[in-house]
């Protein structure tokens, strides 16, 4: 029997017990300007900033966000070293590293991937209610590339943070319909 649930050239069946606790942890943006791209982050997307670290030598600051439940707040320990072991221990995490003083360089931009050359796609968040997400996206003026009823993948959502990142808004439970 395969381990993976799907097949495609290049899998290997072989799962090394080296492997059997490593987590996917998270994907680095590097933005421009914190105080906007923070509160997209956890104002449209509700995420929390888990951990913040100021590299004062090297002029720049991490911020690490997750999506974390209200009720599960009280899980995370206010020690300082603890709460950077549950940081690191987390799955799926965005790391935003803000480079200081790119926030007042108009030379300053980052490539989302999206443009040539291509390369980094995108981020994806699943939401209960796609048409509702989207109506509150658009009540709170964020740029959308595509709506969920535009294209021809209907059901699916493409945001932008203010760095011009693509972020997919889509329905879990919509899906098997849209891909199935």
């Amino acid at each position: 029997m395969s381990r993976h649930f799907d097949q495609a050239e290049g899998l290997t069946e072989h799962h090394d017990p080296a492997t059997h606790e490593f987590v996917f942890n998270q994907t680095m943006f590097r933005i421009k300007d914190p105080e906007r791209t923070l509160k997209f982050y956890t104002e449209v997307l509700g995420m929390t900033l888990v951990k913040r670290l100021d590299f004062e030598d090297m002029k720049f600051t991490l911020y690490f966000l997750a999506s974390i439940p209200p009720e599960q707040l009280n899980d995370w320990s206010s020690d300082k070293n603890q709460r950077i072991v549950q940081t690191f221990s987390r799955p799926a995490m965005l790391e935003l590293t803000h480079n200081w003083g790119d926030e007042s360089d108009d030379s300053v931009s980052y490539h989302s991937g999206n443009e040539e050359p291509k390369g980094f796609g995108h981020i994806g968040f699943a939401v209960p209610d796609i048409d509702a997400a989207c109506k509150r996206f658009e009540s709170l003026g964020v740029e959308f590339k595509k709506k969920p009823n535009d294209g021809s993948m209907k059901g699916i959502a493409f945001i932008k943070d203010p760095d011009g990142y693509w972020i997919e808004i889509f329905t879990p439970a919509r899906l098997p319909d849209l891909l199935g």
